[in-house]
């Protein structure tokens, strides 16, 4: 997903969580070493997975992607609650988010 996309998307989902236009944004670039797993807290908020990298799963309570995986039958850029990074390569490798934290909850207009 490239960052536009994931802009123009945030705006609709936020409607539909009730944010309404009271969010901040951040941009969280990871940067992970060989094999490395890392976990991020993302409750009450969402994380979108920008330009997805090879040999990277992104695993949470509400989606997973992971371009190696055979198993599942979609790959999500959304994901909540405890999110899971695992750079499945030798090499250093980054996963970069776009982070939604509401402010309040509004309903949208």
């Amino acid at each position: 997903m490239t960052t536009d996309l994931a802009l123009e998307y945030i705006r609709g989902r936020a409607c539909e969580l009730c944010y309404g236009k009271e969010y901040t944004i951040r941009f969280r670039h990871f940067v992970l070493q060989p094999h490395e797993s890392r976990m991020i807290d993302g409750h009450n908020q969402f994380f979108i997975l920008v330009e997805p990298y090879c040999l990277i799963r992104v695993e949470s309570a509400t989606a997973i992607f992971d371009l190696s995986e055979d198993k599942a039958n979609e790959l999500e850029y959304e994901h909540r609650g405890t999110i899971v990074l695992l750079n499945q390569s030798v090499f250093l490798n980054h996963a970069r988010f776009i982070q939604v934290i509401p402010k309040i909850c509004t309903p949208c207009p």
